[in-house]
């Protein structure tokens, strides 16, 4: 039998997944007496809602196959929750679009954008990997934008994130607003990723759809995800939405894709989307581990950067960050390289606030024994 003709896949022009770094790191915090206290990838660890459950369990029956754009009612839940919550009042149903949890979308938007060769994805300086990963994959060019910086000729889509993922970072919305004019000026397409839209803590992040930041939404799209508001990481629940042609133009490629969410987590996200009191809930659990962990850590010697927003501190003490990351795991706690999120992090890691009120308090306990 003859060898594979296969040369080259997508995959061949990405780096090492950059979490499988941190396997040494994990080993060394894992031999802690008092077990790992896991504040590196910020995966949710509190319960999901018993009326989201509830709601997934309840088309269960359904086997038939889901429609790609999402049911009426998961739709119409999204447009209601953004209006209720974000002040977004100028969206139809038709124009939300339901995808296998926002990285998915993340990572193949610019392939179902139809960039390639010659194309241009910038990108935050520090930003979520993926944000670079899906722009190789389509084999697009990458660039890092500083706070302000235009984007160059030849940008086809510029990618904004508010609150930032590593930084906490929240744009107002005079930023936002001169973000959406320079990319329109080298005609890009606008993707803001606001999976952390809710969670404000200092400041108060709008969208890049909010009224004040543009009079229409011509080619600017909004990335929302429910792992954070409501736990739904396992679920894989998010949507995009914003520019009527642009969801148009993903649907139907989608459609031919089978990039389908399933009936029950169409179902669940209906709920969660329908419900604020849960989201009050899962604040409030944020706010209290933010308010441990935050003076722990200065306490501790680390600077605490931005993080008026998210769902992580970005801290730093000066030095390299491999060191600071040693620092941590021998102490049980694990944490995120800020190098992971760009060069210009190479000195800073990313605290999660996404452990366990016990685990979190076992933190602040090993951290108040270093100071």
């Amino acid at each position: 039998m003859s060898g594979s003709t296969i040369r080259r896949t997508p995959g061949d022009r990405l780096p090492e997944f950059p979490w499988d770094s941190l396997t040494e790191y994990r080993v060394l915090a894992e031999t802690h007496a008092g077990g790992v206290v896991d504040l590196s990838i910020g995966t949710p660890v509190d319960p999901v809602p018993t009326p989201i459950q509830q709601a997934l369990a309840s088309v269960a029956d359904q086997g038939g196959y889901p429609t790609t754009h999402g049911t009426a009612a998961l739709r119409e839940s999204v447009v209601g929750g953004l209006a209720r919550r974000h002040g977004i009042t100028d969206l139809s149903p038709s124009d939300v679009l339901p995808v296998i949890g926002s990285k998915e979308l993340v990572a193949w938007l610019p392939t179902l954008l139809g960039l390639g060769s010659g194309d241009i994805v910038a990108i935050p300086e520090l930003s979520y990997p993926t944000y670079e990963a899906g722009a190789r994959l389509a084999g697009a060019e990458v660039v890092r934008l500083a706070d302000g910086q235009a984007p160059p000729p030849g940008t086809a889509l510029v990618w904004l994130n508010s609150p930032s993922n590593p930084t906490g970072r929240v744009l107002d919305v005079a930023a936002l607003r001169a973000a959406v004019g320079a990319a329109r000026e080298v005609g890009a397409v606008v993707a803001s990723d606001e999976c952390y839209l809710a969670l404000g803590w200092e400041a108060e992040p709008r969208s890049v759809l909010d009224r004040d930041v543009v009079s229409d939404h011509t080619d600017v799209l909004a990335v929302h995800s429910l792992s954070k508001s409501a736990n739904l990481a396992g679920y894989r629940a998010g949507f995009v939405t914003g520019d009527p042609a642009l969801v148009q133009r993903l649907l139907a490629t989608r459609k031919h894709a089978g990039m389908m969410v399933p009936r029950p987590v169409q179902a669940a996200m209906a709920a969660a989307m329908a419900d604020d009191e849960h989201l009050v809930e899962q604040r409030a659990r944020y706010a209290a581990r933010r308010d441990l962990l935050a003076p722990a850590l200065r306490a501790a010697g680390f600077a605490i950067e931005h993080s008026e927003a998210g769902l992580y501190l970005w801290a730093t003490r000066g030095e390299d960050v491999w060191r600071s990351v040693s620092w941590f795991a021998e102490r049980g706690i694990l944490v995120a390289p800020g190098s992971f999120y760009g060069p210009a992090g190479a000195a800073h890691v990313r605290v999660a606030l996404t452990g366990t009120d016990e685990r979190i308090a076992s933190a602040v306990e090993r951290l108040s024994d270093s100071s």
